[in-house]
């Protein structure tokens, strides 16, 4: 195993080596033998396309702030990591999304059954993965982060089971719903949960667990809504999201063509006028396969124009102050400035 060094001067310079740490790590895992065209080498797709990998470098990050040994949260953080790879590729299926990390979905190029056995098979090393911790950790703490996890991929079926469950049912929640949704759904798994495993594994105190956990929440709320912008704004669908740099990697408008019930959703049916708050209903409640370009780019004009943008906006800079000032409780150290700028990276920067 490689040993990984936190020497670098910016937030990019170490996201990109930490990223290349956990792809090599994670790749390790996934067996490299038969079935490989029909069940290995899918495993392996999403993990190989990029994508920014900042859940791991969060319980890298948090595990260093405290004092802890980097190398010692290495495996918990290639857990969050297969974990989310594993997540993409059921979340593609139960959305019927057309791209991932700029190529198409997995269900797209090998069929629905191969993708969801590749997506099981990927959950299963996650278990496997956080066994080893027993040889790493302390056996009570080894057996605390295994369930911690399990908490924390408890969470996240909760709340895609609201979002998914919202379409099915074709309810549109308020803001107290979606906030409730959105916290389990991505708070904990983007966030709260791997800020949270690396202090632990560190020997945080009670206090500063909480502290930096509601930071990582708050990162996390702010992550899936400027995602949900990106969404409606950025064109560059075509191009992978990487550490540091990279494209947005999806469909522009699919949460729009799946119906997604977003915080810009609430803003805009909030922001229309009775007839065009009928349309945009009528349209979001659509099968995918009904939904023109047209109306895509209908609803987008009027996020743009009712303000309904701004407000989503607005609400990740609420985010930021959240996260900040939880920030402002921990150790002054080189971790705790890079934490202050992925909140921006992930909340403002729309470039990033």
């Amino acid at each position: 195993m490689k040993i990984f060094s936190n020497d670098h001067e910016n937030l990019n310079s170490y996201l990109s080596s930490a990223s290349k740490w956990i792809e090599e790590e994670t790749l390790r895992y996934i067996p490299d033998g038969e079935p490989k065209e029909y069940l290995y080498d899918l495993m392996r797709d999403y993990p190989q396309r990029g994508g920014k990998r900042f859940r791991p470098a969060l319980v890298l990050l948090s595990c260093e702030l405290f004092g802890g040994d980097p190398q010692k949260a290495l495996t918990s953080a290639i857990a969050f990591e297969l974990f989310h790879n594993f997540a993409l590729v059921h979340d593609d299926i139960e959305d019927e999304s057309l791209l991932r990390r700029g190529e198409a979905t997995l269900h797209r190029k090998h069929g629905t059954a191969l993708a969801i056995n590749a997506g099981d098979a990927l959950m299963c090393i996650v278990h496997e993965i956080l066994l080893d911790n027993y040889s790493i950790l302390d056996s009570n703490l080894a057996l605390h982060i295994h369930k911690y996890l399990n908490n924390v991929m408890q969470s996240t079926f909760e709340g895609q089971a609201l979002d998914i469950g919202w379409v099915v049912n074709q309810k549109f929640p308020d803001r107290n719903e979606y906030r409730k949704m959105i916290i389990r759904k991505t708070g904990w798994y983007s966030g709260r949960g791997p800020c949270q495993c690396g202090a632990m594994i560190a020997g945080a105190s009670e206090s500063d667990l909480e502290n930096i956990g509601s930071f990582g929440e708050a990162i996390g709320i702010g992550f899936q809504v400027r995602d949900d912008l990106l969404n409606l704004i950025e064109e560059s669908e075509t191009e992978a999201p990487l550490a540091g740099s990279g494209g947005y990697g999806k469909e522009r408008g699919g949460d729009i063509a799946e119906g997604k019930r977003t915080l810009i959703t609430i803003e805009l049916l909030e922001r229309l006028v009775e007839k065009d708050s009928t349309r945009a209903r009528s349209i979001l409640l659509q099968s995918r396969e009904k939904v023109s370009k047209s109306d895509i780019d209908w609803c987008i004009d009027q996020a743009e124009i009712t303000g309904a943008l701004d407000a989503a906006s607005k609400y990740c800079h609420e985010q930021v102050e959240s996260a900040s000032s939880e920030l402002r409780k921990l150790p002054d150290n080189s971790c705790r400035t890079k934490l202050a700028e992925i909140v921006n990276y992930l909340t403002l920067d729309r470039k990033a």
